[in-house]
C-alpha cells in the first residue's frame, strides 16, 4: 500500500445516480420533510454533501441505520455532536426495530408550525409527505419494510439496489418517497472513500484490495485490538505491520498457492458482515 493512500481523490459516479439526484431536486420541492440515512458505522463518511446542498433549509432529520454494527460508545458521541449543533437526528437499529416508532413522532414535532399554519386556513389534516435519502446501502429498504412491518422494498446487500424512486404509504399519518442510493462526483478526501468501499456502499473494486485491508488492519489494531486478537487468534512481535500480519494470516489458516485476494476477500467479509465486532470507522 502506498504512503500517499490519503491523497489521491476517488471518482465513482454511475450515470443513473445523476438521474437519481435529478429526481431529487425535482421532488423535494413538495416535501414536508427527509430522512438523511448515515451509516452509524461512518455518519462522517456517509453524509453526502451534494445531498445536503440540495436540501438546504428543508426540514430534515439525519437517521443513523445500523446502530448495531457501529460502536455503541462512539454511536453516543455523534448522537451528542448532533445535539450539540441543533442537528435533528436520531440512532434506528432496522433489525430489532430500536427508535424505529419515534420517527413519526419526532417528525410531527418538527412539523408542528406547518401543520398548525395549514389547520389555521381551514385545511384538511394530512399525511406527512417525506423523502428518504441516503448513500447506497445505507439501509433505505431495510428501514422502509420495518417501517410497513412488510416486505415493501427490495433488500440487498449491495450498493445500487433501488433503481427508482416509489411511494410507500406507511399508515395515515405518513407518505414515504423512497429514492436510488446518490454518491457525489469525487471523493476529495480519500479516506472517506476507504470508508464507503469498507461499508459496502462502493464497490470493492474501486480501490485494490490490499489499500482496503492494510487500512483496516492498521485502524482495528489502534481503535479494536482485542476485536482484531480474538477473531484471528494472531499476535504480531514488535510494532503492528499490515504485510506481516497478511503473513501470519496465510501461515495460521494454512492459504494455499500464496492465495492473498483469498486472505484480502475473507477479512474485508468478516467486517462487512460484523463478525469482527462491532467497530465505527469514523470518529468525532
Amino acid at each position: 500500500m502506498t504512503d500517499d493512500i490519503n491523497k489521491v481523490a476517488i471518482s465513482w459516479y454511475p450515470g443513473h445516480m445523476a438521474k437519481a439526484k435529478n429526481e431529487i431536486i425535482d421532488k423535494v420541492k413538495i416535501m414536508d420533510i427527509v430522512y438523511v440515512l448515515l451509516d452509524a458505522r461512518i455518519p462522517y463518511s456517509s453524509m453526502n454533501p451534494m445531498i445536503d446542498e440540495i436540501l438546504k433549509n428543508k426540514k430534515k432529520i439525519y437517521i443513523m441505520t445500523k446502530a448495531d454494527m457501529a460502536d455503541f460508545s462512539v454511536t453516543l458521541k455523534w448522537e451528542k455532536y448532533f445535539r450539540e449543533h441543533d442537528i435533528p437526528s436520531i440512532v434506528v437499529d432496522s433489525i430489532s426495530g430500536l427508535n424505529i416508532k419515534k420517527i413519526e413522532s419526532y417528525s410531527r414535532e418538527l412539523l408542528q408550525d406547518k401543520f398548525q399554519k395549514e389547520a389555521a386556513r381551514g385545511m384538511k389534516k394530512r399525511p406527512i409527505r417525506a423523502m428518504i435519502v441516503g448513500i447506497p446501502n445505507v439501509g433505505k429498504s431495510t428501514l422502509i419494510n420495518k417501517l410497513v412491518n412488510k416486505k415493501a422494498t427490495v433488500v440487498g446487500n449491495k450498493p445500487g439496489v433501488t433503481k427508482a424512486q416509489q411511494w410507500i404509504r406507511l399508515n395515515e399519518n405518513l407518505e414515504l418517497l423512497d429514492t436510488p442510493g446518490v454518491l457525489w462526483p469525487k471523493f476529495e478526501d480519500r479516506t472517506v472513500g476507504i470508508h464507503l468501499a469498507l461499508t459496502g456502499a462502493i464497490r470493492d473494486e474501486i480501490l485494490p484490495k490490499e489499500d482496503l485491508v492494510f487500512y483496516l488492519l492498521r485502524y482495528l489494531n489502534d481503535y479494536y485490538p482485542d476485536n482484531l486478537v480474538n477473531k484471528y487468534q494472531i499476535t504480531l512481535d514488535g510494532k503492528f505491520n499490515p504485510i506481516e500480519y497478511v503473513m501470519a494470516f496465510y501461515k495460521k489458516y494454512n492459504i494455499k498457492n500464496e492465495d492473498y485476494d483469498r486472505i484480502y476477500d475473507m477479512i474485508l467479509n468478516d467486517f462487512k458482515n460484523g463478525r469482527i465486532g462491532r467497530i465505527s470507522l469514523d470518529r468525532v
